[in-house]
């Protein structure tokens, strides 16, 4: 008999420096799950634009940054200076045990406390806002704020069910953008969007199947661009409590996108005619 035969022969897999490594790596785990319990504020932040933008927002609270020599050296911070928040150095494997599998962490994992909560009030003074109907991809969120901030938008407002909450996953898609924008979750959404209505806001909701563009459909000086979940779009209540359907202007066989790409579409387009 072989040593692969012998039921015996231990494996790498079973080797005590595998068990060892494991048990470390369960023991963190079941560690975070305790704080994340204790305290449901706590988000990890991960990846250098990431942090980076966290550690620049003066709205932001960082508690502990857990981080490979390399990453410091980019994030250009000093392990030696005094910080105001707790500093790990680690390696990369030891920083991933931290994560989900398979998150692009770039030697770098910042826990912070959520940013404060806003409120649709806070928007009396802004033009153009992104609101999505129970778009539950962190990824597709993360995309969709990226784009936001760079036409300028005013918040992202987003329902608190059926929608991702502010996480690691979406702050690194949204690549720093999640420091540069109101995130608001709401629980009504055809509430919400009354109010953005008393507020002065035109809500234009995006539907492939709509007779008109968006392009002949904006309107005055204040915008709401309103998406639906993917595969699904708007809702029924959401359909009946927007000012207005449009449609972005297609020509070719496919005349669908990615939400985040309608957005992205959307916000070139509502940006455009804000400045006119």
């Amino acid at each position: 008999m072989s040593k692969h035969d012998d039921p015996r022969a231990k494996t790498p897999k079973d080797s005590h420096y595998a068990r060892l490594r494991r048990t470390v790596r369960d023991s963190r785990r079941q560690q975070d799950t305790a704080r994340a319990e204790q305290d449901p504020d706590r988000v990890l932040l991960y990846g250098l634009h990431t942090v980076r933008a966290a550690l620049d927002n003066p709205a932001r609270v960082p508690r502990r940054l857990v981080a490979t020599r390399n990453a410091l050296a980019r994030l250009g911070i000093d392990e030696n200076s005094a910080l105001p928040f707790t500093l790990e150095i680690a390696r990369p494997h030891d920083i991933a045990q931290l994560l989900e599998a398979d998150a692009t962490h770039q030697g770098a994992v910042l826990e912070v406390r959520a940013l404060p909560r806003r409120q649709l009030s806070d928007l009396a003074a802004g033009r153009l806002v992104v609101v999505l109907d129970q778009v539950t991809d962190p990824h597709n969120v993360g995309a969709i704020m990226r784009s936001a901030v760079a036409f300028g938008a005013d918040a992202l407002i987003t329902t608190m069910r059926h929608s991702p909450a502010e996480t690691g996953v979406m702050a690194k898609s949204a690549s720093g953008a999640l420091e540069h924008i109101p995130f608001i979750p709401v629980r009504n959404l055809a509430e919400a969007i009354g109010q953005l209505h008393d507020l002065g806001f035109f809500t234009v909701g995006l539907d492939s199947d709509a007779t008109a563009t968006m392009e002949e459909v904006m309107s005055g000086h204040r915008i709401a661009l309103v998406l639906g979940a993917e595969g699904r779009g708007l809702r029924a209540k959401t359909r009946s409590s927007v000012k207005t359907l449009a449609r972005l202007d297609m020509p070719g066989a496919i005349h669908s996108l990615n939400v985040s790409n309608a957005a992205a579409i959307a916000l070139y387009i509502a940006e455009r005619a804000l400045r006119r």
